[in-house]
């Protein structure tokens, strides 16, 4: 007989995290391959509202100390948006 798997608060929220990402992402590759406007338009919801569930995990997260982030320097977001508005500029 298995004995139980006794996790922790942290390693509940990790993995709840880690599965809503999964989750996003195969959803995302779904809607990305579906020619159906209205199945594609419900895709769109759901992934919304995934996302904001997968946020509001994170969040918890990092107010209990658990997922530490740095903030990101605004030069280089500045950057990262201009090279990504060129790549999309070339694409058209």
């Amino acid at each position: 007989m298995q004995q139980p798997v006794n996790l922790t608060e942290q390693e509940m929220m990790n993995d709840a995290l880690s599965s809503e990402k999964q989750i996003i992402s195969a959803y995302g590759t779904f809607l990305a391959e579906s020619t159906c406007e209205n199945l594609r338009q419900e895709m769109a919801k759901i992934i919304n509202d995934k996302q904001q569930i997968q946020y509001e995990i994170f969040d918890t997260m990092k107010q209990k100390g658990w997922y530490n982030v740095k903030n990101a320097n605004l030069n280089d977001v500045q950057m990262a948006a201009q090279k990504y508005q060129n790549i999309k500029q070339n694409m058209q």
